[in-house]
């Protein structure tokens, strides 16, 4: 592997930038994937279909939380295995993933496709969108493969350092989707089936590339898959299940909150709903932060260079603190002229706009969580951090929102969210400073 990808040695702060830097944009791209798609969907098909995707897009953004659960799994393993040096380990684990991910993704693609419609009736899939929902998705679940595909192997190349690399196979993904989407949608007349074929074929396209790129150029020690050990098989799980589970404590927790905001009437939904969008792209930098400080703690963790994990954890904090601060001062400025991107009823917008003002300040204390959480998460602290997202979003932020909401009415959302940011920040210090994380041994043998 090239010599700037060990993070067990130079400059912390220059390699956290560095590192950081595509990731984010990978993201901003990723997001970027979704809102052109919903945008030519809306435009081309109408309400109705527009509709029959969101619904579908729930349940693939459950099936995309498990596999980036697993996906954290692969950074803690993978970077640890980097960090030691130790090529044999990390050909072993690599491949006890692929036989693994593999393996899933036919068994999800066959339920997700045969039981599609059951599913949809599940989630109250209204009768006029069921036909074009139940298409959509059975065709993304057949191609499942592909979206387990890319985004592993962008997650091995982060953990052995590289994060330039997995931003071209977004950058193909979203090119190419712009371009299929008009022409399979309208020219070719498929609709909705037509969205999701563009879908299927773009993240296909670039999981090929992705393949053929990284064997081309050894960028990973890929070989031809076979039978893992019990021993990487119960590992792989003994880390996965748990992180994936984290997502999913992330999506309850977020459906408890929106039952919250929806008792305050359609102009207070909205306006939150704008509001979120403009989170997902705010907070971009915090979850960049996230994956790069995990995969350079990894490495280190793999090395027991304990004084720099610390210095990783203390540089990401000052990091995230000046760029969320930055992020936090314009949102509080322009929020309004962001909010009217969505929508332009005045009570929406007023609301939107008075909740990213109180929000946006406290921006600074959600980005500490994403980075403390990411280092103990690259220890393989799984359950840990399973309990530290239990803690923020259960025992904090839907209850003080429902309490603060009670008690201030709609301003009550964005104190009671804010505060418990606030909150749960200190719980992800104290955990870090004096959680036993550090004595976690992934590896029984030695480097």
């Amino acid at each position: 592997m090239k010599k700037q990808h060990d993070f067990t040695e130079g400059n912390i702060l220059k390699q956290l930038i560095v590192f950081s830097g595509p990731i984010m944009f990978a993201n901003l791209l990723q997001t970027s994937y979704q809102f052109i798609d919903s945008l030519w969907i809306g435009n081309l098909l109408g309400a109705n279909a527009l509709g029959a995707v969101a619904v579908s897009s729930t349940i693939i953004f459950t099936v995309l939380s498990f596999v980036i659960g697993l996906n954290n799994a692969a950074l803690t393993i993978l970077s640890q295995q980097k960090g030691r040096d130790h090529d044999d380990g990390l050909k072993r684990y690599l491949n006890a993933f692929v036989v693994i991910l593999t393996f899933i993704a036919i068994f999800l693609g066959m339920v997700g496709f045969i039981f599609a419609e059951g599913f949809l009736t599940i989630l109250g899939t209204p009768e006029v969108m069921m036909e074009e929902a139940k298409s959509y998705l059975r065709i993304n679940f057949l191609g499942i493969l592909f979206l387990f595909g890319y985004n592993f192997i962008s997650t091995v190349l982060r953990a052995l350092g590289d994060s330039k690399t997995p931003m071209h196979f977004v950058m193909i993904a979203v090119i190419l989707n712009v371009m299929l989407d008009p022409l399979f949608i309208s020219v070719f007349s498929w609709g909705v089936e037509g969205a999701a074929f563009a879908t299927v074929v773009s993240q296909g396209t670039a999981f090929l590339y992705g393949i053929i790129h990284v064997l081309y150029r050894k960028l990973a020690p890929f070989t031809l898959p076979k039978l893992p050990s019990w021993k990487e098989v119960h590992l792989i799980l003994h880390l996965g299940i748990p992180s994936g589970l984290q997502m999913s404590v992330i999506s309850a927790g977020s459906a408890a909150i929106m039952s919250v905001v929806t008792s305050f009437g359609a102009g207070v939904v909205a306006g939150f709903s704008a509001a979120q969008r403009l989170d997902s792209l705010l907070l971009l930098p915090a979850h960049a932060l996230s994956t790069a400080v995990g995969s350079m703690a990894g490495q280190n963790i793999g090395v027991k260079n304990w004084n720099r994990v610390n210095q990783i954890a203390k540089y990401g904090v000052l990091y995230n603190l000046t760029v969320m601060a930055l992020v936090g001062i314009l949102v509080v400025f322009l929020a309004e002229y962001g909010v009217k991107l969505f929508i332009r009823e005045e009570e929406a917008v007023q609301f939107g706009t008075m909740y990213l003002q109180i929000i946006a300040l406290c921006y600074p204390f959600l980005g500490i969580n994403f980075v403390l959480n990411g280092i103990v998460r690259a220890a393989g602290a799984m359950y840990q951090v399973l309990v530290l997202n239990i803690i923020s979003f259960w025992i904090l932020r839907y209850p003080l929102t429902a309490l603060f909401s009670n008690i201030f009415g709609d301003v009550g959302i964005a104190i009671g969210m804010g505060s418990s940011f606030l909150i749960s920040s200190v719980f992800a210090f104290l955990y870090f400073r004096y959680g036993k994380w550090r004595k976690k041994e992934l590896f029984e043998e030695s480097s």
